[in-house]
């Protein structure tokens, strides 16, 4: 047995009891089932296994203290009342809010940041990374970090704008629809039943095969199919909103349509719709990353992760993983929106603690 399988074992065993001294219920629990998937690990996988855990517990380690040193710094920055929310923040919805900060300065500042232009041919086709590129080169010799830098201009970027469009159509829609009522209601009811029977990747090809793949086609195409959905949700919390008493004072002191929506029912409102913001905002990034994988997306020589992954899933048949860091970078920006979210559903919700 080597030293390092005592010395991991010692340091878990070690840990646990202190916890457990300390009645530190969570942390006990916590350590000391790392200890027994340890031991289950150890036996079948060996050292290479165990040094394995070690890695991804030093990795969420890390991800937990660079979460808790960004929670506190913007607690310092913010407003007091900002910050006394903040300060409820779980480690989750700080490290989302790490993520999204990090994908926001590289795409603001992508031309600063990237070391080469995102069309620039700098090497041979899939060259290794060397000591000028980080990532190596993509099929054509373009430096993939810096594809990677400006993709996050592009396909995030692309997908915000969408998706604002998106909410902006389906909110006023809805808050104008809860509003009028009778036959206006039935009427974008209906319609948003029946976009959103189609299924939004088949309805988004057909449209772009048709009228191709322009970006302003491209943020159209995305705002026509997620809308539905954020009209649905806004009609069915500003409907609980309009019937309020102080909404039926505002009718009868002759308050206009915009007036109510303006001033009655949407601050009232914002926080359930904030929620939504996020989440048709995951949505639609997947789908033009789809959309860019099946070729109708953002198209060459603009970087944009969904392309990325398919112009280099060569490289995988060759165990480089490569092709995978753009899916990666998906995936986190994703997830980390997802953690934001939730934190924020639990806010508006209600919801305390234990």
């Amino acid at each position: 047995m080597s030293m390092f399988v005592i010395g991991y074992y010692a340091a878990l065993i070690a840990a646990s009891c202190i916890a457990a001294y300390f009645q530190n219920r969570k942390a006990f629990m916590l350590l000391f089932s790392l200890t027994l998937v340890s031991f289950v690990l150890g036996i079948v996988g060996g050292v290479p296994a165990l040094r394995g855990v070690t890695i991804f517990a030093g990795v969420l380690a890390l991800a937990a203290g660079t979460s808790y040193a960004f929670r506190e710094f913007l607690i310092q920055v913010s407003s007091p009342a900002v910050a006394k929310e903040l300060r409820t923040a779980p480690l989750t919805a700080a490290f989302g809010m790490f993520v999204i900060f990090t994908y926001a300065i590289a795409g603001i500042f992508a031309p600063w940041i990237a070391p080469f232009g995102q069309s620039e041919v700098i090497a041979s086709a899939f060259e290794p990374p060397n000591e000028t590129m980080l990532l190596g080169a993509d099929q054509l010799g373009r430096d993939m970090f810096s594809r990677i830098i400006y993709g996050a201009r592009n396909s995030v970027g692309l997908a915000l704008v969408a998706t604002v469009l998106a909410f902006l159509i389906g909110a006023l829609a809805g808050l104008y629809s809860a509003v009028k009522g009778g036959w206006l209601d039935q009427l974008s009811g209906r319609v948003a039943d029946v976009i959103m029977s189609v299924p939004s990747l088949i309805f988004a090809l057909l449209i772009l095969s048709i009228f191709g793949t322009k970006l302003w086609v491209i943020v159209l195409v995305v705002a026509i199919i997620y809308s539905p959905r954020v009209f649905r949700l806004t009609r069915a919390v500003a409907g609980s909103v309009v019937v309020m008493d102080y909404v039926e004072a505002a009718k009868v002191r002759g308050e206009g349509d915009w007036h109510l929506i303006r001033k009655e029912i949407l601050p009232n409102s914002t926080a359930p719709l904030i929620a939504e913001f996020g989440l048709e905002f995951c949505f639609v990034f997947l789908l033009i990353a789809g959309l860019s994988f099946l070729g109708l997306g953002i198209q060459p020589p603009t970087a944009d992760w969904g392309s990325m992954v398919r112009e280099n899933a060569t490289l995988i048949s060759f165990g480089d993983i490569t092709p995978l860091i753009p899916a990666a970078a998906i995936a986190l920006l994703t997830v980390a929106v997802n953690f934001v979210v939730d934190w924020m559903l639990f806010r508006s919700s209600g919801l305390k603690e234990q």
